[in-house]
């Protein structure tokens, strides 16, 4: 979940309908599988029942009720065809066109949104899988660091002890 300070939605104001909550939850938080499923289904069946309807009243010699009209929806809206009756009138052809385009359009819109929230999911994934993959990696790197500061320091005492040993080879006098 985000913390206030990095909220994408701070400074916007709080959404006052169930929509806009639940659309704002949604562009916070990356859907489940299941949620993507619901919304698919969802949309799917509010198409058909909406285009039912429409194309029963607008071509009612053609689509002899509202069940034969959603039928004849699902068809189009899947890309399958008309069915087994196309439309009579042109009115029933717009509503057709609609429906093509409508659930086509919809769909294929709903399908990429969800399929670019699994595939952000899947960067984070990757992403804290490469830190965890980098934590002995910076570990050794540490190490490393604490045994050359060793060695600097036993370098250092060894410079030291050398520099004593020079100077107290040349205030002993020569031997001969």
């Amino acid at each position: 979940m985000t913390s206030p300070e990095n909220n994408p939605m701070r400074g916007f104001p709080r959404p006052q309908s169930l929509i806009e909550r639940r659309m704002s939850k949604f562009l916070r938080e990356p859907p489940s599988v299941r949620l993507a499923a619901s919304v698919i289904v969802t949309a799917t069946l509010l198409i058909v029942t909406v285009g039912g309807v429409l194309i029963r009243v607008v071509d009612h010699s053609a689509y002899k009720s509202v069940w034969f009209g959603m039928w004849w929806v699902l068809q189009t809206v899947t890309t399958v065809g008309f069915g087994d009756v196309p439309p009579n009138n042109v009115l029933g052809y717009l509503v057709t066109a609609g429906v093509m385009l409508w659930g086509i359009a919809f769909l294929a819109i709903i399908t990429a949104a969800i399929t670019s929230v699994f595939v952000a999911r899947a960067q984070r994934e990757r992403a804290v899988g490469d830190k965890d993959d980098e934590a002995p990696i910076m570990a050794g790197l540490v190490r490393v660091d604490e045994q050359l500061a060793e060695l600097a320091a036993h370098s250092k005492q060894v410079d030291e002890q050398l520099k004593r040993l020079t100077k107290l080879l040349e205030q002993s006098p020569p031997t001969a």
